[in-house]
């Protein structure tokens, strides 16, 4: 403990916006090191300083800022008392400032912002003399007492818009702007009694006060539920804390020649390039994110005030050139003066993401490595949805504008309680709101999407729909909104016949045209998976733009991937779908889904079998089944490799169930007509009866229990084989032989294989050139990977059953009781059957990949659990040195993608 506040003594906490840049974004997160950047190009940011994450760490830890902290904030506030030539809230010509969170990952409105610290009821006047603008001065004075004491004290917010609206209605008017100076006196009384009310104290007088109050509540928010709850729908790390801003404030609230805006470089909803943004005249910043007054187009600002637009423009053009990439900027002008309030790497839809990454290849800023690092597996996913079909007949409710693509329906909901309540019991939800705010988190991510009445691209709602990439309309004005009716009003389009939308009704959002419409519309394929299916040509003249970008940054990807990408797929439909999304050869074809439906009674024989003969009966109606399937599967896949586990069903899905066969046998029983077959079936199935049959008779534990069930189905592969071969193609069956624990089972089963193989090419005259391997899918055989590898010639990683067994969860239980409590506990970043648990079940793959190429090195290893087709997974085998992931066919172009993002991440990684 006295290292650590010796360490602390030593430390800097603070610092000004001259001393960092963009590269220290640990420490002095991301809004502070940009605002550093933009500093050090000699933009126009108004002069301030930062208090670093560490600062904000031992806050967390010991519940007290460092005991330095105060006297290096306030060594950096003289110093900018002096280059602004006034004093923190001094009564005649107050310094103001603002004092904003700025963690290192974008956390958009998740934590506390106060403006205006400085203002008193003595300053205000001051205030007014330097400004010359009485309503000015009481307008900002109010916004501080409502931000303040929203954010700093805890009060309900919703007490001071309800005095707002109050006043607003007094004087008759809709918006705060047509509120006079005596008016805003009026309110900032009203606020003070609130606060007074509801905090139990007065608003602070003393400006220092309000600014060591602000920062502390700056590090507190970092851990507030809805923080938290970001980070884990964004897989941030807790730890991280946050830094904290202080910059002297500008003011964009002075009248017609000031005000304040979001621009992008480019569409972040689309990639195209253009003027994209939101102005609104005499505001502040957070007039703009709220939506709380819908903004004008940012080229609006050209006629507005076109000195202030060119000067941006050109800030624009040296910021993206500067960092390469997308930039979100927020500025603000204060009577004609442009500032610059912050900049960063901009979110952006799937769409925008592939076609901004190939755009700045063509313009010479980045190159085919780095654009691939700019997509990832998850937004191709989304890209891969279906859309809504043009065609359907429709009736279009009304348009707002398209913040966040994607074609989503469900029942229309008007507050976040009701949208994870209704989402939880299955029902698909839209929340729909007049806008969003923080509070509202939890309720966009149980929606399918989010709908809004105000706002614009750059609203709450908009922003961290993208960054989840949530369908989201935004700024829909044509439809009144009543959350406290739960009611939305669509008028006609001659004013008349408005339709009303209850809670409950059906309602589909177009996030990529931002049309609304009423009930449920067809959805039809995304182009990008009829590209991926070759029904749309990727070179063709007339291809869609956003298939090209996804074309030429997946054939990047195979360029540079090792590791090769095969299919979990049972059926020659499959497979043929499988290898038009790029798989190379089939990685699992599970035996036990060829015996459902009509074939799962003669399984039922098999197993409960009391001779030889019988026994011999079924295997041989079994055999010819078995064979047929193999060979369509072999001709699907003609040239690459299918590998075939034998036969692995839990013994219960085989089997007549348990209580329903007591019942009928009891019933039976008690009308004296007992059947004497059902007797003796009951017999045998109590016999066989498991209480956990996940762990039971299974697998190759099956294998040798039944004799000839596995060389039935190795006989049916070989046989498979050899008739393909013999009929010019070329078969590379491999056989899989599952739920191995000891070398010992391996061995067995394998010489029994072997010779079966050997009849069959000695009576077709074909060399087969089978192999045979096994499952790592148990502890015990990850940790006896060297033994079971000299009987093994590969291995395939069943993650979903070692995840099972090493965790000692039951997957068909666990999910459904208490995942949902473990995730919001953070226990759980993400579930361990979604994402592999590196430490644990992914130690134990990397131990068995060692142990298993030290015994054998030219060992063939291969994952085939859920685990294979998930993006961060994906970057694991890779590292730990597999040869090829396995998983469903529509996630086979993600684990393309992500093959390839792994290969060149780690290529940049030995270069550097």
């Amino acid at each position: 403990m006295s290292e650590d506040k010796d360490l602390q003594h030593t430390q800097k906490f603070v610092y000004d916006f001259t001393e960092g840049n963009r590269d220290l974004k640990d420490l002095l997160g991301g809004k502070g090191a940009n605002l550093a950047e933009m500093t050090n190009l000699g933009l126009p940011v108004p002069p301030g300083f930062t208090i670093t994450t560490e600062a904000c760490k031992v806050y967390l830890d010991s519940g007290d800022e460092p005991a330095e902290l105060r006297d290096e904030v306030g060594a950096h506030l003289d110093a900018l008392q002096q280059t602004m030539g006034k004093k923190l809230g001094q009564a005649d010509d107050p310094l103001l400032v603002s004092v904003r969170s700025g963690a290192k990952f974008s956390m958009p409105g998740m934590m506390d912002t106060v403006l205006n610290i400085g203002l008193s009821d003595e300053s205000v006047a001051g205030l007014v003399k330097q400004s010359g603008d009485e309503r000015f001065a009481w307008d900002s004075y109010r916004r501080l007492i409502q931000m303040f004491g929203k954010t700093v004290l805890g009060v309900d917010g919703e007490l001071f818009e309800e005095a707002l609206d109050d006043a607003k209605a007094a004087k008759k008017v809709t918006v705060d702007t047509d509120l006079d100076a005596s008016d805003l006196k009026k309110l900032v009384k009203q606020f003070k009694k609130i606060v007074k009310a509801e905090a139990g104290r007065d608003f602070p007088q003393d400006p220092r006060e309000q600014m060591d109050l602000a920062i502390r509540s700056v590090f507190e928010s970092w851990n507030t539920d809805r923080a938290k709850l970001y980070r884990r729908q964004e897989r941030i790390p807790g730890d991280l804390g946050t830094a904290v801003n202080i910059c002297s404030m500008v003011f964009g609230n002075l009248g017609p020649d000031s005000g304040t805006g979001v621009a992008f470089t480019r569409d972040p909803a689309s990639g195209h390039q253009g003027v994209y943004g939101d102005y609104l005249q005499n505001a502040q910043g957070e007039d703009v994110v709220a939506g709380i007054r819908n903004t004008v187009p940012l080229a609006d600002l050209e006629s507005i005030d076109k000195a202030s637009y060119d000067q941006l423009m050109q800030i624009m053009e040296t910021l993206e050139t500067h960092y390469k990439d997308l930039c979100d900027i927020e500025f603000t002008i204060e009577r004609g003066q442009l500032w610059m309030l912050q900049t960063r790497v901009g979110k952006r839809t799937a769409g925008a993401a592939f076609r901004i990454a190939t755009q700045l290849v063509d313009q010479g800023l980045i190159d085919e490595a780095e654009a691939l690092q700019r997509v990832n597996g998850a937004q191709l996913a989304q890209l891969m949805f279906p859309r809504f079909d043009e065609d359907a007949k429709v009736e279009q409710l009304g348009r707002g504008i398209a913040a966040s693509p994607g074609a989503a329906v469900g029942k229309a909901v008007f507050d976040s309680y009701t949208a994870i309540k209704w989402s939880r019991s299955g029902e698909k939800v839209i929340l729909i709101r007049r806008e969003t705010n923080p509070d509202d988190l939890d309720g966009m991510i149980a929606a399918e999407g989010i709908l809004t009445s105000r706002g614009g691209k750059t609203s709450h709602a908009a922003v961290v729909a993208r960054g989840m990439g949530k369908t989201c309309v935004c700024g829909a004005e044509d439809l009144e909104v009543d959350t406290k009716r739960r009611r939305m009003t669509a008028s006609g389009p001659d004013g008349k016949d408005s339709v009303v939308i209850e809670e409950g009704d059906l309602v589909s959002i177009d996030g990529s045209t931002g049309k609304v419409y009423l009930g449920e519309v067809p959805v039809v394929p995304s182009p990008v998976v009829e590209y991926f299916e070759g029904r749309m040509h990727a070179g063709a003249d007339d291809a869609d733009e956003l298939v090209q970008a996804v074309h030429r940054i997946m054939a990047y990807a195979d360029r540079v991937r090792r590791l090769r990408v095969r299919a979990n797929a049972d059926n020659a439909e499959d497979a043929l779908r499988a290898r038009r999304f790029g798989a190379q050869g089939i990685g699992l074809c599970r035996t036990e889904h060829m015996f459902l439906g009509e074939r799962r009674e003669m399984v039922e024989r098999l197993i409960l079998a009391d001779t030889d003969d019988e026994r011999e009966t079924a295997l041989s109606a079994l055999l010819p089944l078995q064979k047929k399937d193999f060979v369509e599967l072999f001709e699907a896949m003609d040239g690459l490799p299918v590998t075939v586990r034998l036969l692995d069903p839990p013994l219960h899905e085989f089997l007549p169930d348990i209580t329903e066969l007591s019942v009928r046998v009891a019933l039976a029983e008690s009308r004296k007509d007992a059947n004497e077959n059902d007797l003796r079936l009951l017999q045998a199935v109590h016999k066989l009866h498991e209480q956990n049959p996940m762990l039971g008779l299974r697998g190759v534990r099956l294998g040798l229990v039944i004799p000839g069930l596995f060389a039935m189905q190795v006989r049916a592969i070989a046989e498979a084989a050899a008739e393909r071969k013999n009929a010019k193609g070329d078969p590379r069956a491999e056989i899989m032989i599952p739920l191995v624990g000891t070398v010992q089972e391996l061995e067995i089963v394998r010489e029994e294989a072997d010779a079966v193989i050997a009849e069959v090419e000695a009576a077709t005259g074909t060399d087969l050139k089978l192999t045979i391997g096994t499952m790592i899918e148990l502890p015990r055989a990850a940790l006896t990977a060297g033994q079971i590898a000299e009987a093994a010639q590969f291995f395939s990683f069943g993650t979903n059953d070692l995840t099972q067994t090493v965790w000692g969860f039951s997957r068909d239980d666990v999910e459904a009781s208490f995942f949902t409590a473990y995730l919001e506990k953070g226990i759980f970043g993400v579930s361990p059957f979604e994402t592999i648990d590196k430490d644990g079940v992914g130690s134990l793959v990397r131990s068995a990949v060692e142990a298993g190429r030290a015994t054998r090195p030219d060992l063939k290893l291969g994952v085939c659990g859920e685990h294979g087709g998930d993006p961060e997974s994906v970057h694991f085998f890779h590292e730990v040195g597999l040869d090829y992931v396995s998983c469903s066919p529509f996630r086979i172009p993600v684990a393309r993608l992500e093959a390839g993002r792994a290969a060149a991440e780690s290529k940049g990684s030995d270069s550097r």
